[in-house]
């Protein structure tokens, strides 16, 4: 039998290896006008989305874990790129903030029961979902946005 939860968690603990070697010897400048994706985001903006969308999935988890069917509210990545000013940032301080957050993340992750893992909350665009399912969502994130960063650095 396969352990789901185990397995997942090592998906979530790859990809700080994934970005950290994906941008391994890339300058600032690259990664400020390499661009793509259905956003057309640079590099550095999408390790900002991937950092701040950290953020999110820990505090998502941390709300259905510690609270009975939360509210779980979307928000407008393009509104908190601009609000954050994602144009600007420093590849290496996004990174850190990535790594830092994902390192909460995995630990908070490991500690979970198999029924907390179960626990559900109120999405306001998908519906219920689950700690187990939103820990998924993001893991495909990950995948989804390391292949594009690989994508737009393959020319450097």
């Amino acid at each position: 039998m396969y352990n789901s939860t185990g397995d997942l968690l090592d998906a979530l603990k790859a990809t700080p290896d994934t970005l950290t070697a994906l941008l391994k010897g890339v300058s600032q400048k690259q990664a400020q006008t390499a661009r793509g994706g259905d956003e057309n985001w640079s590099v550095v903006e999408v390790l900002c989305h991937l950092r701040d969308a950290e953020e999110f999935f820990i505090k998502r988890m941390q709300a259905m874990r510690d609270q009975e069917d939360p509210a779980i509210i979307g928000y407008d990545q393009e509104a908190l790129a601009r609000e954050r000013n994602y144009k600007a940032a420093d590849l290496q301080k996004a990174l850190a903030g990535f790594l830092s957050f994902r390192q909460q993340a995995v630990a908070e992750f490991s500690k979970l029961s198999p029924e907390q893992w179960q626990r559900t909350g109120r999405h306001n665009e998908m519906g219920e979902i689950t700690i187990f399912g939103q820990a998924i969502h993001h893991a495909a994130h990950d995948a989804i946005h390391c292949a594009q960063i690989a994508r737009q650095l393959g020319s450097k």
